[in-house]
């Protein structure tokens, strides 16, 4: 392990649960997980540590040495912004908003210069953020523009991938609200969703030949046109030019019978049309243990599938379930890429 590269964390927001999910994911693993560091406040873990009575974090002052620490306590690599102002566990504070958006811009760095396998992001809370100046949807679009001056071989992202129980959904939109999410919605969209996702379950997951199920966006995806004609003027005319590149996608199937056992076994991953769409089945199959992966960045990025939880933040009660899985999944597709 001492020449191994780690997976790298973001603190997230230090008044949620990421610090405590960090540390429990090195306790639970610390003997079989890819080898992991978080990117913070050294303070801030140690503090965290101490209040749920885990073992205390070491600081590191530079990530190739986070594989001799591991076996030990957990790696923390400071981002140099650190905390200023009084934390309270579960109440959000603005002013920690800078060590959180620091943590992330050291831990993208890190992956950019070849130090790092992949980035995995604690959550942040976006409200909070944008109290702060923050001025982008969410870490995905921040991501995108951390990395935008390093190419991306074929289709460039970001798009989101869900993946949980068995199933990856990738959204065509992400964060809007669904009318926006509709009137938007066009064949360009559809067809470079499908093209990023069919070259990231070649690159990324291994597969050979991707096979992919397109979602339709009305009831009975449209019923022939009598429930909505989005499925007969845009979403069915984007999948033929798709197959005709030689991608396998189906036409727009029903919503509602797309998500079961014996449907998903035919697909390796669903384009869904807006968020709830693909996130309700990928939480009801997995709820604790989905995984966020973005797809067509230089870097891998995923993340727990999950809030900041400011309501159970501090009392050690918050699962690092979803966390583990994002760390693996990072590794894998890390792992795949090289």
């Amino acid at each position: 392990m001492p020449n191994a590269s780690p997976v790298v964390i973001s603190m997230g927001d230090p008044a949620g649960i990421g610090p405590e999910i960090i540390l429990k994911a090195w306790t639970t693993r610390r003997v079989s997980s890819p080898l992991f560091a978080c990117i913070g406040d050294p303070a801030v873990m140690r503090a965290c540590a101490e209040r749920l009575g885990l073992t205390a974090p070491v600081e590191i002052s530079k990530l190739s040495t986070a594989a001799h620490c591991f076996p030990d306590a957990l790696p923390v690599l400071s981002a140099a912004v650190g905390i200023t102002a009084p934390l309270v566990p579960g109440t959000p504070d603005p002013r920690h908003a800078a060590a959180a958006k620091a943590s992330i811009e050291a831990a993208v760095a890190l992956c950019l210069a070849g130090e790092a396998l992949g980035l995995v992001t604690a959550p942040i809370a976006k409200s909070v953020m944008y109290e702060a100046g923050f001025s982008f949807p969410g870490h995905t679009e921040f991501l995108a523009e951390l990395t935008r001056d390093h190419p991306v071989p074929g289709t460039r992202g970001p798009a989101m991938m869900l993946a949980g129980g068995g199933l990856r959904v990738v959204l065509t939109s992400i964060h809007e609200p669904l009318a926006r999410a509709v009137a938007s919605l066009s064949a360009e969209r559809i067809e470079q969703i499908a093209r990023l996702t069919h070259q990231a379950l070649r690159r990324d997951f291994g597969i050979a030949e991707p096979r992919l199920a397109l979602a339709g966006l009305n009831p009975h995806a449209g019923e022939a046109g009598t429930l909505g004609r989005e499925e007969i003027d845009i979403i069915n005319p984007a999948a033929a030019r798709l197959r005709a590149e030689g991608i396998a996608i189906t036409d727009a199937l029903p919503p509602d019978t797309m998500f079961h056992a014996e449907a998903r076994a035919g697909y390796d991953a669903a384009i869904c049309l807006y968020h709830d769409q693909g996130l309700i089945p990928v939480k009801t199959l997995d709820f604790h243990g989905g995984v966020n992966i973005t797809l067509g960045l230089p870097i891998v990025r995923t993340s727990p599938d999950h809030g900041t939880a400011f309501d159970i933040a501090g009392q050690g009660v918050a699962r690092a379930d979803s966390l583990l899985a994002a760390i693996d999944a990072a590794a894998s597709i890390a792992g795949h890429r090289a």
